[in-house]
């Protein structure tokens, strides 16, 4: 029993770990993965805002002679810092009980000292009547609930910032309320101890991902009502950037540093002040911050209609805790409700898709009402004989249901679609041959990872056409591809010369702009087709092709294939290879499989119907089947139902 007092949270983040493991994606997932993946296994800059700390500890780990693919290996370090997040969570919350009069605010007293003395001995009372084991199976309650809530959980299962990040959040709120419990002088040495363990702790959480701010309102409140604002308070924050700054410092420098090195992912070169700036600040993706209020409705709506998804049968247990420690612990009430506020306030506007993640600060703050809510309903139990048992029963009832049903939401296990899918593309393209494509979630980002990590089909070029809108890109293009750009470089410094102003927030001609970005595709294809096969993705034909916003060299035409368009000259019959592919996909398919299984099978009919109208009926009955086999949710258009009919 001691064992199990002294390693509670251990315990509890190791039970997390080995449910975690049964969840963990065996290969790539959607959206970030693979470039993540790439980014930590070969030391390259990530997309915007870099996360150095990432990189360098994600890289560290890949090296580990661990019996994995790299893929799988990086996986498992998802799994360790949100099992990690789920005991240091614990642990945490354990002392917050143990300190709960701390957190109160004191009753204003009736006379000098007996009013005052008397709100104390209440306040005393009130903690001891917390039973100790009552507080572990308060902590270890909110551990699980926030590691087995559906989006805190996916972040353990695949390559994702969001795994660190959560690690390093309920560390620096960890330091903080370690800090803020000791109540010595402010010149303690000891004190200024405690608060440079927080400092660092949240450098740390910076120099991984920038969202850390959010948890700084939170922080000031703590702070500002133990110190108030007082010269000593201000000279502690002076003490603390002291040792915060060198370290922010010293982790984004790794960004400039390794970018003039070329590495084979190189987003934003950020090689200068400017450039670094812009990487760090994310601004390329300011667009999508504050844009409108309808946006914002839009992600509330979404945020509020989620979460009864996300902690299930225990949400009733966190609006308890919200009136119980708004009455007990009001000063960690004001903190945790400022920190969900803030944290949602940001998220919903930033109008993304895959907006789930943003919301994982306001998750553990609500996972902290819920430990003070199973208090309080552990609180009410009077008989003696069902004190301990019930609570305990009721707690694995509640975990037990959530696991259950949000383990199907969340299981990665057999998860190879993407590596099948990215695979299956590439392999339909001969040596030599270029993609022009913007399927970022499931075939560029892959890609980066199964071309550059494990050496599969690197001859074959897959180049991004929203990146081309950068400058940078050219850059990268040249270092891994250097054929690519060689025929046409006065276009690319002309839209390059163009960008420049767009990139640095100038004036810049908007008509110009869109001139030169039209005229780098089109000679893409002319500078490159006589010697290299050019293939068209299908979102790229849909798209931009109906549109006009793109169009092929004088001459040329597509024709389907497997998974692409072929761009050839004339209008004779161009074979293509068999249908000779596996796509394995998991029970469950998520929105992004669906869309694999919708790309794959739209190509797969077309190739059907180009071998109709050249009267190749048993070459459209082979791919007609080869649908039918692997995309059983496809609907075929029906007058391809009808040829296998006759």
């Amino acid at each position: 029993m001691k064992i199990i007092k002294k390693y509670f949270a251990v315990f509890t983040g190791l039970f997390v770990f080995l449910i975690y493991l049964t969840t963990l994606a065996p290969s790539v997932v959607e959206i970030d993965s693979g470039e993540l993946a790439t980014v930590q296994a070969t030391l390259g800059i990530a997309h915007p805002t870099g996360y150095p700390l990432f990189t360098l500890v994600g890289h560290l780990f890949s090296l580990l002679p661990l019996p994995f693919t790299k893929i799988y290996t990086l996986n498992l370090l998802t799994a360790v810092w949100c099992s990690l997040a789920a005991g240091i969570f614990t642990y945490t919350a354990k002392i917050i009980l143990d300190n709960i009069v701390v957190f109160q605010f004191q009753v204003k007293p009736e006379t000098k000292s007996g009013g005052k003395n008397k709100a104390k001995k209440n306040s005393a009372a009130d903690s001891n009547s917390l039973s100790e084991l009552k507080k572990y199976l308060a902590a270890v309650f909110g551990g699980l609930m926030l590691a087995f809530s559906k989006t805190f959980w996916a972040q353990g299962t695949s390559v994702e910032v969001y795994s660190l990040h959560v690690f390093l959040m309920t560390l620096v709120i960890f330091f903080l309320i370690k800090a803020y419990i000791k109540q010595r002088s402010i010149d303690s040495a000891k004190l200024i101890n405690e608060w440079s363990y927080f400092a660092a702790a949240l450098a740390l959480a910076f120099s991984n991902h920038m969202t850390s701010i959010l948890i700084l309102p939170g922080i000031a409140y703590f702070y500002f009502e133990k110190y108030r604002f007082g010269k000593a308070g201000f000279k502690q924050i002076l003490f603390m950037l002291i040792l915060f700054i060198p370290v922010l410092i010293l982790f984004y420098s790794y960004l400039p540093i390794r970018a003039s090195q070329n590495p084979v992912l190189n987003w934003g070169n950020p090689t200068d002040l400017a450039r670094i700036f812009r990487h760090i600040s994310g601004s390329q993706y300011r667009v999508w911050l504050f844009s409108s209020t309808a946006a914002a409705e839009k992600q509330f709506a979404y945020f509020v209609n989620n979460l009864p998804s996300e902690f299930l049968a225990s949400s009733f247990i966190i609006l308890v805790g919200i009136y119980y420690s708004f009455a007990h612990a009001r000063k960690i009430f004001y903190f945790l409700l400022i920190t969900f506020a803030a944290t949602v306030l940001y998220s919903i506007n930033y109008n993304i898709n895959d907006i789930d993640s943003y919301f994982l600060l306001a998750y553990i703050a609500l996972a902290f009402f819920a430990v003070f809510g199973a208090v309080a309903l552990m609180s009410v139990l009077k008989n003696q004989r069902y004190v301990y048992s019930l609570p305990a029963s009721l707690i694995i009832l509640f975990i037990g249901v959530q696991i259950f049903i949000n383990y199907k939401n969340v299981d990665e296990s057999n998860t190879y679609s993407f590596e099948d899918y990215t695979k299956a593309v590439i392999n339909s393209v001969p040596k030599g041959g270029i993609i022009f494509s913007y399927e970022w979630d499931y075939l560029i980002s892959p890609g980066y990872y199964f071309q550059f990590v494990e050496g599969f089909r690197p001859d074959v070029t897959i180049v991004d056409k929203e990146l081309l809108r950068r400058s940078w890109y050219y850059r990268q293009l040249n270092t891994d591809h250097p054929y690519l750009l060689s025929g046409m470089m006065s276009d690319v410094d002309n839209f390059k010369t163009a960008v420049a102003p767009f990139e640095s927030g100038g004036n810049f001609n908007p008509g110009l702009l869109e001139q030169d970005y039209r005229k780098v595709m089109t000679d893409l294809v002319a500078t490159n087709i006589d010697s290299h096969d050019f293939y068209i993705a299908p979102e790229l034909f849909d798209n931009e092709m109906q549109k006009g916003e793109f169009t092929l060299p004088h001459g040329y035409t597509i024709v389907p294939e497997l998974f692409l368009f072929k761009v050839v000259k004339g209008g004779g019959y161009v074979p293509a290879p068999d249908p000779d592919f596996t796509i394995r996909f998991p029970r469950n398919k998520n929105k992004y499989m669906l869309n694999i299984e919708r790309l794959a099978g739209s190509m797969l009919a077309r190739r059907a119907l180009y071998e109709m109208q050249f009267d190749k009926v048993e070459k459209a009955r082979m791919y007609i089947k080869k649908i039918k086999q692997t995309f059983p949710d496809y609907m075929l258009p029906r007058g391809l139902e009808q040829v296998m009919e006759n």
